[in-house]
C-alpha cells in the first residue's frame, strides 16, 4: 500500500523506537535484560535517536520546510499517543516538572523546543510560573495588574506566552498548571506609592523586604531573595489584587493551578521560630485591627491592644481593666469565663492570661494564610479547574516553646485541594525525603490527593541528595498510594539551556 509519507514516517518510527525508552545503560548501570526494560518503561523516556529526529524536523520546520512542518506536527502527536499510553502503564502516573518561562521563549520555535524537551524525559504535566518575582505572565497589552508583565518588550506586547504554553502542552500530550506565588507579592508591588500599607510586619517595625529565606530556582531550594515581599494576609487591598489576577490567568484556561507561598518568610537564624508575639507577621494595619476586634468585649479587646503593644500583660494591667470595666471579664474569641478561684494570686491569673493571648495570636496568623488560601482558590474552584497547594512539611511544626515562623499551616488546607509537599530533605540518601512525605501522608484527610515534590536530576546525586530515580523508588516503596511526583526543576536538568533561555537578548 502506497502510504502518504507522513504515515509511512510513522509506521517506521514504532519500528525504530519499539515504544518508549529510557537509555538505562548510562543511568543505572548494566544489568540483565529483563531487567533493563522493567526499568526502561519505568520513566517513560523517548529513545536518543526518537529525540534526534525530533529535533532535527522542528529545526527544518522553522526554515520553511513544509514537508518537515508535517511530519514534525505528525511526530508531535505520535509522541504524544505513546507518552499517554506509557503513563497510563507505569508509575506514577503523573510525573511533573517545574518550569520557568522567559521573555526569549517567544522566538520563533522557542517553545516548541522547550516543550518537546519535557516530554522526552517523559514528563506528562508541566507547571508554569505565572506569577513570581513581582510579575505575572501575561501579555503587555492586556495587564490590568498591578505587577508588570514577564515580556515587557514593545514587539511583543501582545504576545500571550502562557495561552501558548498551555496550547503547545497539550498538542504534546502534556497538562498545563499555571504555578502562581501567593503571599509573597514580590519588590515590585512593594514599591508602588499606594501599596506600602499592604506589606505584612512583624513587631519589630520590619517588614519581609529586611531578612527572609527563600525557596527558588536555584541549587540549594533556599537562600535569601532580594525580591520577596510578602503582603498582609487580612488587608482588602492585597487581596482585590491577586483575586483579579488570578481570574486574568484563568481566562487562559489552563489545565489546574498551583498556590505557592501559602505562608509567612522564614527569618534567619533564631528568627526562623517564632517564640514571641513581635516574631509574628500580625502587626500590619488591616491584621492588627482584626486581632483586637477577635475581642469580644472592651476588657478584652484592652488586653488584645496591651499584648501587642509590649508582648506581655503585667497585673498592674489587670487592675487598670478591672477599674475600668468593673467586673467584666477580659473575653476574645475561643475564650470561657475563668472559673472563680479566690486561691490563685494575681500573677496566676496573669500568666494564664498571657499564654491565652500568645495562642491567639498565633491562631490570628494562621487563620490570615487559610483565609489568604480560601481567595486565591475560589476562582479555580468556580470554574471547576482542579487546585493545589505548595507547602513544606515542616513549616507547620512547634519548635520548642515556638513556632516555625512560616506558619503553614498546611495540615488545614482543604482536602479538596490537591497537596503538593516540597519533600526537599538533605541528608545523602532518600530517608529525610521519605519521611517528609510519609509526615504529610500520616495527617492528610481521607481522599487527600498527595504529590511529592522532590529536588534533583536524574541519573546522579547532586547537592547532597540522591537522583530522582532512587528517590522516586523509595517513596513508592514507603508509599504506594502515592501516584504522582513532580520534580524542582527542570532548569536543573540542563543549566546550560536555562542560562541561555535566561539571558538571551531579544
Amino acid at each position: 500500500m502506497n502510504l502518504p509519507r507522513p504515515f509511512r514516517f510513522q509506521r517506521g518510527l514504532l519500528g525504530l523506537m519499539a515504544g518508549i525508552a529510557l537509555v538505562g545503560s548510562s543511568l543505572l548501570g548494566t544489568e540483565s535484560m529483563t531487567r533493563t526494560q522493567a526499568q526502561t518503561s519505568y520513566y517513560c523516556r523517548f529513545a536518543e535517536a526518537a529525540i534526534a529526529e525530533k529535533d532535527a524536523l522542528r529545526q527544518a520546520a522553522m526554515q520553511g520546510d513544509r514537508d518537515a512542518q508535517q511530519r514534525y506536527k505528525a511526530m508531535v502527536g505520535e509522541h504524544a499517543a505513546m507518552l499517554r499510553r506509557c503513563r497510563s502503564q507505569t508509575w506514577p502516573q503523573t510525573q511533573a516538572v517545574w518550569v520557568r518561562l522567559y521573555p526569549c521563549d517567544v522566538r520563533p520555535g522557542a517553545l516548541d523546543d522547550l516543550l518537546d524537551r519535557l516530554v522526552n524525559l517523559g514528563y506528562n504535566q508541566v507547571y508554569v510560573e505565572a506569577f513570581y518575582n513581582g510579575q505575572v505572565l501575561l501579555p503587555m497589552a492586556e495587564n490590568q495588574t498591578p505587577w508588570p508583565s514577564v515580556i515587557r518588550h514593545p514587539d511583543y506586547r501582545n504576545v500571550d506566552l502562557l495561552a501558548e504554553a498551555i496550547a503547545k502542552g497539550r498538542e504534546r500530550g502534556l497538562q498545563v498548571y499555571a504555578w502562581m506565588f501567593s503571599m509573597n507579592f514580590g519588590y515590585s508591588y512593594a514599591q508602588l506609592p499606594d501599596r506600602a500599607q499592604v506589606l505584612a510586619q512583624n513587631g519589630h517595625g520590619q517588614t519581609s523586604l529586611s531578612a527572609f529565606e527563600a525557596a527558588s530556582l536555584d541549587f540549594n531550594t533556599g537562600g535569601l531573595h532580594g525580591e520577596e515581599a510578602f503582603i498582609d494576609p487580612y488587608n482588602q487591598q492585597a487581596k482585590y489584587d491577586y483575586y483579579q489576577m488570578v481570574q486574568a490567568i484563568l481566562r487562559r484556561q489552563p489545565d489546574g493551578m498551583l498556590f505557592d507561598y501559602i505562608r509567612y518568610p522564614k527569618g534567619i537564624g533564631g528568627a526562623s521560630v517564632a517564640s514571641r508575639v513581635q516574631d509574628l507577621w500580625i502587626y500590619g494595619d488591616a491584621a492588627q485591627q482584626a486581632l483586637i476586634e477577635r475581642g469580644t468585649n472592651p476588657a478584652g479587646q484592652t488586653l488584645i491592644r496591651r499584648f501587642l503593644s509590649r508582648g506581655y500583660i503585667t497585673v498592674g494591667d489587670l487592675d487598670e481593666v478591672r477599674g475600668r470595666y468593673g467586673d467584666e471579664e477580659p473575653l476574645w474569641q475561643g475564650r470561657s469565663p475563668l472559673v472563680e478561684d479566690e486561691e490563685r494570686t494575681a500573677e496566676e491569673i496573669r500568666d494564664q492570661l498571657q499564654q491565652e493571648l500568645w495562642r491567639l495570636s498565633v491562631a490570628h496568623a494562621i487563620q490570615g494564610v487559610l483565609d489568604f488560601l480560601a481567595v486565591a482558590v475560589l476562582p479555580a474552584q468556580q470554574q471547576r479547574i482542579p487546585a493545589g497547594a505548595v507547602f513544606f512539611p515542616e513549616a507547620n511544626a512547634q519548635v520548642r516553646e515556638g513556632y516555625d515562623s512560616r506558619l503553614q499551616p498546611w495540615d488545614r488546607f482543604p482536602a479538596s485541594l490537591e497537596w503538593h509537599p516540597m519533600a526537599y530533605g538533605v541528608c545523602g540518601d532518600a530517608s529525610c525525603i521519605v519521611s517528609k512525605v510519609q509526615r504529610v501522608i500520616e495527617q492528610a484527610p481521607a481522599g487527600t490527593q498527595v504529590k511529592p515534590v522532590i529536588a534533583g536530576v536524574w541519573g546522579q546525586p547532586i547537592t547532597n541528595r540522591p537522583s530522582l530515580e532512587v528517590q522516586m523508588d523509595a517513596i513508592r516503596r514507603a508509599a504506594p498510594q502515592i501516584n504522582a511526583v513532580s520534580h524542582f526543576a527542570y532548569s536543573w536538568q540542563d543549566p546550560q539551556f536555562e542560562r541561555q533561555r535566561q539571558f538571551c537578548q531579544l
